[in-house]
């Protein structure tokens, strides 16, 4: 019966998705499932913050010229 179970779950999307933790949070709270909001709200914080991170690093200056590599020979 727990094969069954497994096969009849829907798909989730990825979970650091800050949209789709939002709607996790809101079918918990209609649900009632307590535990499983104060885990998905951690990680909504969790992707938010990580989502500000990317936001707010610099910007690219551009390529960097790491210069062509040398052909060295060893000798006998």
């Amino acid at each position: 019966m727990l094969h069954a179970l497994a096969r009849s779950r829907p798909t989730r999307p990825a979970r650091r998705d800050p949209d789709n933790l939002i709607a996790r949070v809101i079918e918990a709270k209609r649900e009632g499932w307590l535990g499983e909001i104060e885990g998905l709200q951690i990680s909504l914080a969790g992707a938010e913050d990580k989502l500000a991170q990317i936001n707010n690093r610099p910007q690219s200056r551009g390529s960097v010229d790491l210069g062509v590599p040398g052909i060295t020979r060893a000798d006998k």
